[in-house]
């Protein structure tokens, strides 16, 4: 028999108020430092939209489209979808803690703990499937929450339509649903799952995501490539490194939170299913050798439960618990937003390094334009994705031709015409042998010298003939997926 449990008021004020303040501090930020590499990707894939690209379903590179030509291509105009969507994050959080019984003070808790945490900071800066991942992976747990505290089993329809639109923008959803189903079996309600809206939910989350399935089978699969070749480059890293990176991308002030939530669902029975998740979801991460933030979203949610006996403790302490506010805001702020000067940003690069890929790109575009000849015909080929979204976003400015790249989808879009044979300006992070092998006579030019200490310092640029081999013919060989 399920009981249906009633909820507080929601405190839509004062969650909207802090939304809205994260909303202002995102875009007074936004339009500092300049693109991230991603980003840069993601312009030129919202340029040339499609069912899905070698790394990713076509959510994200849509929405890129949508915001550059609504707002601009600008950084800001760019990260206009990403600051909105960091905002109703917020305030899912606030909904999330009332399901599970939090006062109006308590959701403010909860949205407040969401607001200065690094992650969604971080994620909410710029434009990045982690983004729109975060907030699909709260309404997911509100719907199937509602679902376990009501028992009315059409909250799967609003599941399964969420999942749907978020397989459209990352695949990592399975982990979240799958940890949640198996928790169910594990420690119920399962009656739950025994409803026909639970097999509607299934039909309605595979057709919207059906278009990407189809196009990733047409493609061989590639995005399960470069899935594999993340895990076998960095797969002992990230497991050495996952707790770690979760308690400092969220804020070790606020693991106190979360913990207080984990025991608060485990005690309340009905939601106890939605504590184990985190867990096993955990598991399944370490498991394959993902990466940290991908087990990340779950703390929000056992943060939503805590909200409520941390507002108890923080009646008791109010100046330490200001103190510990400002202080994860502050540090927060620090390492994920552009607040520091460019000139300062290699302190924070050690933990974290998207900071740098922000920076640069117009002087490496420079770069590549004194090293061309005026009116001189060349063929400039990058070796990722990012050297190529810089010179496709930067270069018309310097008249410079159209860049390629075999790396990740560039590598589908366009290759080098086969004739006529032009001179080859090779752009590489290191030397490469086997890949100058291609081209003959390579001699170096220059150096790049980043502003700061990223991924593109030191990048050089190089002088080769024409391969020869014809351009269609060597382009399958070059193709690089991760």
């Amino acid at each position: 028999m399920t009981v249906t449990r009633s909820v507080p008021p929601f405190a839509a004020g004062p969650v909207s108020a802090v939304a809205g303040v994260v909303a202002v501090v995102l875009t007074v930020l936004s339009g500092r430092y300049g693109y991230h590499r991603d980003e840069l990707y993601f312009l030129v894939a919202g340029q040339k939209l499609d069912w899905g690209y070698i790394d990713q379903p076509p959510l994200t590179p849509l929405l890129a489209r949508v915001s550059t030509e609504v707002f601009g291509n600008t950084p800001m105009g760019l990260r206009v979808v990403a600051t909105v969507a960091s905002a109703v994050t917020v305030v899912v959080v606030a909904l999330l803690a009332r399901e599970f019984g939090s006062s109006a003070r308590g959701q403010v808790v909860a949205a407040v703990c969401a607001a200065i945490s690094g992650f969604l900071l971080g994620v909410g800066h710029m434009v990045s499937t982690a983004t729109f991942d975060l907030l699909a992976w709260m309404l997911i747990v509100l719907f199937a929450v509602k679902l376990l505290r009501t028992g009315d089993g059409r909250w799967w329809l609003a599941l399964g339509l969420t999942a749907g639109v978020a397989l459209e923008n990352k695949y990592l959803v399975v982990l979240p649903v799958a940890a949640l189903l198996l928790a169910l079996l594990i420690a119920g309600p399962r009656h739950v799952l025994r409803s026909w809206w639970l097999l509607a939910g299934v039909v309605l989350a595979g057709l919207i995501a059906l278009p990407n399935v189809v196009w990733q089978f047409q493609h061989d699969w590639p995005q399960l490539t470069v899935a594999g070749g993340i895990s076998s480059d960095d797969g002992t890293e990230n497991r050495i490194m996952f707790v770690p990176l979760q308690i400092l991308q969220l804020g070790p002030l606020l693991v106190p939170v979360w913990i207080a939530g984990f025991r608060r669902l485990w005690r309340l029975t009905w939601p106890r299913s939605v504590a184990l998740a985190y867990p096993l979801l955990c598991v399944g991460v370490l498991a394959v050798g993902g990466k940290s933030y991908y087990a990340l979203p779950l703390l929000y949610v056992l943060m939503a439960a805590g909200a409520e006996p941390t507002l108890a403790w923080l009646t008791r302490h109010r100046a330490l618990a200001t103190t510990a506010a400002v202080f994860t805001a502050a540090t927060s702020a620090l390492f994920t937003l552009p607040v520091l000067p460019t000139s300062a940003v290699d302190f924070v690069l050690p933990v974290n390094k998207e900071q740098g890929e922000q920076i640069g790109w117009p002087e490496l575009t420079a770069t590549v334009a004194a090293a061309v000849p005026i009116g001189e015909p060349i063929t400039i080929l990058t070796g990722n994705y990012g050297q190529a979204g810089a010179l496709r976003r930067y270069g018309p400015a310097h008249n410079l031709p159209l860049a390629y790249s075999p790396h990740m989808s560039f590598a589908d879009w366009e290759h080098p015409p086969d004739t006529p044979t032009t001179p080859v300006l090779l752009i590489q992070l290191e030397r490469s042998p086997a890949l100058e092998s291609n081209f003959p006579n390579c001699r170096l030019l220059t150096t790049f010298t980043s502003p700061v200490a990223n991924t593109e310092q030191n990048t050089t640029l190089l002088r080769c003939d024409p391969p020869t081999t014809p351009w269609s013919t060597l382009w399958p060989t070059l193709r690089r997926f991760y």
